[in-house]
């Protein structure tokens, strides 16, 4: 494993671990943690942002552009991962399976799609 892939491994398991405990001790009002728990997600996230630009630079790349096509993978990425959890607080949270099961299916093509996006179809 090459340097630059276990610093990314490392990092990115911590930003991850610290979103998720971000939004657990935001979103369960037992906790009692809500303002602690923002600041462990905006860290996580912000960690997770610099574990990409520490990664993109020991590759020798580019920094991301920002361009029309990037814009839109991260907008088809944001509008398929909502549309997979909505449908999955439909069916655990709402009881309504059948939509909830319709949208989750909606979320997972959406995803699903941003492989041709990104990769292309040859």
């Amino acid at each position: 494993m090459k340097k630059s892939n276990f610093i990314a491994l490392v990092l990115g398991t911590i930003s991850g671990v610290l979103f998720a405990l971000g939004m657990c001790m935001a979103l369960l009002p037992e906790w009692n943690a809500f303002k602690p728990g923002i600041i462990f997600g905006c860290v996580g996230i912000i960690l997770g942002l610099i574990t990409v630009m520490i990664w993109r630079k020991m590759e020798n790349k580019d920094p991301i552009q920002l361009n029309g096509k990037t814009i839109l993978t991260v907008i088809v990425g944001i509008v398929g991962a909502l549309a997979l959890g909505v449908g999955m607080c439909f069916t655990m949270v709402w009881g309504q399976m059948i939509i909830g099961v319709i949208i989750g299916l909606v979320g997972i093509v959406i995803l699903l799609s941003l492989i041709p996006l990104v990769k292309g179809i040859k």
